[in-house]
């Protein structure tokens, strides 16, 4: 099993910057796939980005592309979300997750184990 735990939210200016950041306990972290979810009030929760075990393949959500970038660093148990010229748009609660299930072709991903999530709310 794998314990997540979200950190780096907060208040933030349109077009500043944020690093959310989720820590892993357990020594498998290694071998998922791991993804960043979104759910703004009154939406579906929606993937933003995710990153292979290895960190070969990325994905990214069309409407954080350029702006976002995912990272991870297997020997923290950490994985990243650099986010770069915010916009109000952005505004959810984020999660991460490790993934269940990838799919890199229909970029199609499942979780299996989640984080409680850390709000990110971008001012206009």
């Amino acid at each position: 099993q794998v314990q997540l735990v979200e950190s780096g939210g907060g208040l933030v200016q349109a077009g500043g910057s944020l690093r959310l950041s989720c820590a892993a306990s357990g020594r498998t972290f290694s071998i998922y796939d791991m993804g960043w979810f979104r759910q703004a009030p009154g939406k579906e929760r929606e993937s933003v980005a995710a990153i292979s075990a290895s960190s070969r393949r990325t994905y990214y959500a069309d409407s954080v592309k350029g702006r976002f970038t995912i990272s991870r660093d297997n020997a923290k148990n950490t994985v990243y979300l650099q986010m770069n010229s915010l916009k109000p748009e952005d505004t959810a609660l984020y999660y991460c997750a490790a993934l269940e299930s990838s799919n890199w072709y229909s970029n199609r991903f499942i979780g299996r184990y989640w984080g409680q999530g850390t709000q990110v709310t971008v001012s206009s």
